[in-house]
Parts: structure tokens; sequence; C-alpha cells
């Protein structure tokens, strides 16, 4: 047993380790830089992290010695176990900044199930359409899978999450488009997302979600109200310069100017302290982890793990660019967490999850057959 678990550790993709552990690096950097200037600067966000990054560890060891080949086995009951969540949260959950997307069950500490789901969702499809020789050839399995998708983006929308839906939404399409269809399905899928997204903007957005994204294509709508968020965060970004205002003295992040500094405006943070140099160095890093992941895949020799590695990219680039293109005011603010660098326990935690999935594809794909 242990000789196995050497060979396993041997295997591991270190490059890729490596990476991990500068994006967690330069996130606990903001956020220490963040709370050494505060009022009563007693690092709590800081030291949960430091927890939240233990117990990530502790997820990435287990699923990267985990067969990845079991979640095939238990994928419809994850995605059962996923649904009765997030009914959960709609009547029983916890209403934070407009969403009613937390469930509180440790004491102070609650999480957020629609990050698990994002987990479940391509573990879900990677079952299907591996099952189906990675083809959708027949009106009838393409019904399915959107009978399988459709309920876990409905009762996101109804949070209301528009941010995690938009994810949702990107993880089904990227996997579903990677498979042989017809055209014609595709069509069909362009016009009922359509359909979807005017009835999400006519019944299902509201007021307040509605204005991000009107405040996005026109900010001079209102600056001083809806648009005032992506204000302060351009003027944090650009006033970095080349070399940055240094930590913990950036004007937006230590007068308060900019909000939500440690979540969703955290690259926003770096930007402005740590210059182009800083965030151009991040991005990097999101660049090779998205490189490593790409490598991983094209070696997968089964199908079920191509797939697998495939949802895990787009989830990650989605996630990244959708977070860094509200920081910059070219998407609007959507609430997505800055994977990796983001404050906050429910992302991190499935981030290195969904990592250690990735390695444990890695491991059990080498030359030499495990």
């Amino acid at each position: 047993m242990f000789k196995k678990y050497l060979i396993y550790f041997r295997r591991t993709d270190w490059i890729l380790s490596l990476i991990v552990i500068f994006l967690v690096a330069f996130g606990l950097m903001a956020l220490y830089s963040i709370e050494s200037v505060s009022e009563d600067p007693n690092f709590e966000n800081f030291s949960k992290q430091l927890i939240f990054v233990g117990v990530g560890i502790i997820f990435l060891i287990f699923f990267s010695l985990l067969d990845y080949r079991y979640l095939k086995s238990y994928s419809l009951v994850l995605l059962g176990f996923g649904i009765i969540v997030l009914l959960l949260v709609l009547f029983t959950g916890t209403t934070i900044r407009g969403t009613r997307g937390w469930l509180f069950i440790f004491g102070e500490q609650g999480f957020q199930p629609v990050e698990i789901m994002k987990i479940i969702l391509i573990i879900v499809l990677a079952k299907f359409f591996s099952d189906w020789q990675v083809a959708v050839t027949n009106l009838k399995n393409l019904v399915k899978i959107f009978l399988v998708a459709s309920p876990i983006i409905i009762l996101v929308l109804f949070q209301p999450d528009f941010g995690s839906a938009a994810i949702l939404i990107a993880i089904f399409l990227g996997i579903l488009l990677l498979t042989k269809i017809k055209k014609t399905y595709v069509v069909g899928i362009f016009i009922l997302l359509v359909i979807i997204v005017v009835t999400s903007w006519l019944f299902v957005l509201k007021d307040y979600q509605k204005e991000r994204v009107l405040t996005f294509l026109d900010p001079a709508r209102d600056p001083w109200g809806s648009g005032y968020n992506i204000k302060q965060s351009i003027i944090a970004v650009g006033s970095g310069n080349l070399f940055g205002r240094g930590l913990g003295l950036g004007p937006q992040s230590r007068l308060n100017f900019l909000p939500a500094q440690e979540t969703d405006f955290i690259f926003a943070v770096i930007a402005e302290e740590l210059g182009f140099i800083g965030a151009t160095l991040l991005l990097i890093f999101f660049t090779i982890l998205i490189y490593r992941l790409f490598k991983i895949t094209r070696q997968t020799r089964d199908d079920f793990g191509r797939l697998l590695m495939s949802g895990i990219i787009i989830y990650l680039f989605a996630q990244t660019v959708m977070n860094i293109g509200m920081n910059v005011g070219i998407l609007p603010i959507a609430g997505v967490p800055l994977p990796l660098v983001s404050y906050g326990g429910s992302s991190l935690i499935t981030t290195f999850l969904i990592l250690g999935i990735a390695q444990s594809i890695y491991i059990r794909n080498k030359k030499t057959l495990l």
C-alpha cells in the first residue's frame, strides 16, 4: 500500500502544484495587505483563509489518491444530492448581498452549495457523454442531457445567482460543443438559450441585477449608484501603474473606496498595490495553470477522464475571465470569485477538490498504466 502511494507521489504533476501554491500565495498576500490597514487589524479573514487552505489541501490529496473513475459510478447519486441541497437552499438558505445561496450548518461558517454543484455538473456530463461515445446523435439524448442540466441552472437562477448560473451554462455548453453534435441541434440550443435569457431578464433577475448589466453597457448611467463598484475597480486597476503603490498603500483599497476587496475585487487590489507587473505575473500563473490542465487532457486515454478535464478547464477559465473581466470593466459585475485567490471557503475548497481530480487523472494516465 505504501509503495503504491509512493508511486502516486512521484507521478504527481509538481509544476501544477507549484502554480497552485503561487496563486494561493497571491491571494493570502492580498488579504494580509487589506486587513493590515483596517481600523481593527485582527486578520480574521486571513486566519480563516489559512484554515480553508489547509482543508483544501486535504481534499486535494484525498481526491488525487482516489481513482477518478469511481466518480462515474456515483454521478447520479451526486446529482440527486446536489439538487436536494439546492432546493434546501432555496427554501431555508440565508440571503447575503441579494442572493439566497448560503447554508449555515456550522455555526457562523456558511457555505455555498452552488460551488459543489459546478463539480457535480462536470462529473454528470462527463458520465453521459462518455457513455454515448462523446456524441449526441439523436434528439432523445439531447433532451436527456437538458433534463439533467436545466434543473440545476434554473434553481441557481431562482436564488438568484447570475454569476454562478453563467458558469454552469458555460460548463454545459463547453462540454456539449466538444462532442459530435448535429448542426441543427446547435441552432436549437442557441434559440433555447435566447428564450432562457429573455425569460430570466423579464421574470427572474431582480432590479439591482438588471442595473448591473445596464451600467456595464453604459458606465455613465449611474456612476454613484449601480456603477460605483465598477468605477472604483477601474480606478484601482489603472492607478497601479507599472510597479504598484505598494502593499497596504493603495488609496482605493486602504480608504475603502473599493468594495468587496477580499472577494469580487481582489484582482483590483493586486493591480493597484503590485501594479502592471504584479497583475501580469498573476495572469501568467493562471495561463500556466490552464496550459498544464490542457496537457493532462491530451494525455488522458479514456473519454470520461478527457471530458472531466475539459470541464475543469472550462470551469476555471470561465470563472477567471469573468472575475478579471468585471474588475477591468469589460464584463458586468456578477459576484464571481477569482479561483484560489479570492477569500472564501466554498470556492477555495471546491477549487482544491477539482484540482485533486485533475491530479488523479494525471497520475493514472502516465505511460505506465496503474
